[in-house]
């Protein structure tokens, strides 16, 4: 991996990052727990949650130890294994590697937040009538989007050989 493709990882992950955590702590500051301020009326609010669990509440039951175990665990590891992956791609795959920044970028800010506060804050909330999708965070949001270049690289069989 050259110098070109370490700079694009750094400064994808390091925007990424930043408004992930500026926007956390901003909520963290200016809204209550569970308060919310109305963006667009019956579609979207920004809700301050928290989410102790994984993607969707998973193991939000769970002990905060086998939690705190579990998911800094598996965040570590993820995000070392999508840097692995990127040293492979970042070269040739340039699309690929900017999802994996992506991904790797979001695991880092939830990561963070675990770190911090002991849970992940969400409060991007999206809803329709009694429709509601689970609120989420910028860290999330870049996950999905990176997720959704990674699918596509594999499906399309657009993925390297090792």
């Amino acid at each position: 991996m050259g110098k070109k493709e370490r700079i694009r990882l750094i400064l994808v992950s390091a925007v990424i990052v930043l408004v992930d955590q500026a926007t956390k702590k901003w909520i963290v500051m200016h809204l209550a727990l569970h308060e919310y301020i109305v963006v667009i009326d019956n579609f979207f609010h920004i809700t301050h949650v928290l989410n102790p669990g994984g993607a969707f509440g998973f193991f939000a039951t769970q002990s905060d130890l086998v939690r705190k175990i579990v998911f800094l665990f598996l965040s570590s590891v993820v995000a070392l294994f999508i840097c692995w992956f990127y040293t492979r791609v970042a070269r040739t795959h340039i699309v690929l590697s900017y999802g994996l920044a992506l991904i790797f970028s979001g695991a880092v800010g939830n990561l963070v937040d675990r770190f911090r506060y002991g849970h992940v804050v969400d409060f991007l909330d999206f809803y329709v009538g009694t429709a509601h999708w689970p609120a989420f965070n910028v860290a999330d949001a870049a996950i999905s989007c990176g997720m959704a270049v990674l699918i596509y690289h594999v499906v399309f069989k657009k993925i390297p050989d090792f």
